[in-house]
């Protein structure tokens, strides 16, 4: 009886998660890091190969070019209201056998002003009780990664994230997360195959809130009161197909599709279903003898309805551009090309150093 019930309990439970499960849960998390890949519109899983594999696929920390990287990365969102940083660090070990890597990721919202209690209790407007706080979200990323191969040669190289999240809206609340990914490379010639399995055995958040900052004035208004609960990040899965050559002893190209399958219901993307939708990405990338780099990409298809009421497929171009200088790297990219009219475009910068071997 035991067995059967734990059996039923152990098969019900998806069931329960899916119930309960937030649809853009960690959704900050989906946005990218590095300029490269922001200029191939996410198209890396297969191509990624250096310390920012850490996020992408943390399989390519493998084909590194040198003993150790740190790399950095600014952008700004909505006109500079939003803030998205990144740190990463990554060194072979183990007698170049193995790697490490550890990122930070930031996305907040900073100096949000606090007028609840703007209002005296004798009912006077009072500017200097206004303050201010920041809602930020973190990622800290842990990877490591080993190869069947050895260095250029084709093969399999492999690697995981643990990843820790923590998620904070000043005084009022904060949740902690936990979740895992785990990605592959196969390389055979000049195709790199790539699987990356995100948050692949869901990944939880607790929250929870502060009473004492909620005063009456709120329940007074109408707003909700929120409870200490827990959200899930379902699963995503992204296929990925590089292909890499050199056109002369200048000019090379690489060239990368994905395929991003998440498993949280339909979702506006090119495929929608439930509960997988299908949101595939491309990206170019040209360069002059490993120096200058040129990128491109296109994403983020969705169908969108216009005022007479005729439905369309649009789509998100990003450009990119690239520079190595010895072991300094810089890169820029243009995101949601598109919309600078709006501005909701994004700029994104990026650097990376690279220690040499010794």
């Amino acid at each position: 009886m035991i067995k059967r019930l734990f059996i039923v309990c152990f098969l019900g439970l998806p069931i329960v998660l899916k119930a309960q499960t937030r649809k853009y849960s960690n959704e900050f998390l989906q946005i990218g890091i590095g300029s490269r890949a922001f200029g191939m519109a996410g198209s890396v899983v297969a191509s990624t190969n250096d310390v920012t594999s850490g996020y992408w696929n943390p399989a390519g920390l493998m084909n590194m070019k040198s003993q150790s990287q740190a790399s950095l990365m600014h952008s700004e969102y909505f006109s500079g209201v939003a803030k998205y940083d990144y740190a990463g660090f990554s060194t072979f070990i183990a007698d170049n056998t193995a790697v490490i890597a550890a990122s930070l990721i930031r996305f907040g919202v900073d100096d949000i002003p606090d007028t609840s209690e703007l209002i005296d209790a004798d009912g006077n407007i009072n500017y200097d009780r206004v303050k201010s706080f920041s809602a930020a979200d973190y990622a800290f990323l842990f990877s490591y990664a080993r190869s069947k191969r050895k260095k250029d040669e084709n093969g399999l190289s492999y690697g995981a994230n643990v990843k820790v999240i923590h998620r904070k809206v000043g005084e009022y609340g904060k949740s902690w997360g936990f979740g895992i990914d785990i990605g592959a490379q196969y390389r055979l010639n000049k195709f790199t195959f790539a699987a990356v399995g995100r948050d692949i055995t869901t990944t939880f958040n607790a929250w929870s809130y502060n009473p004492d900052k909620f005063s009456s004035i709120y329940t007074a208004t109408g707003n909700d009161i929120p409870n200490n609960s827990t959200e899930t990040t379902l699963p995503r899965i992204v296929l990925g197909l590089a292909y890499d050559t050199n056109i002369n002893d200048k000019f090379g190209i690489t060239a990368e599709t994905n395929i991003n399958l998440t498993t949280d219901g339909r979702r506006n993307v090119l495929v929608s279903a439930n509960p997988v939708s299908v949101d595939p990405t491309i990206g170019i990338e040209a360069n002059f003898k490993k120096l200058i780099f040129l990128r491109s990409g296109v994403g983020n298809i969705q169908k969108t309805t216009d005022f007479n009421g005729t439905q369309q497929f649009v789509f998100q171009p990003n450009l990119g551009l690239g520079l190595k200088i010895k072991n300094f790297s810089i890169d820029y990219a243009l995101t949601n090309i598109g919309n600078q009219s709006d501005g909701l475009y994004s700029n994104v910068f990026s650097v990376r150093l690279d220690f040499d071997k010794k």
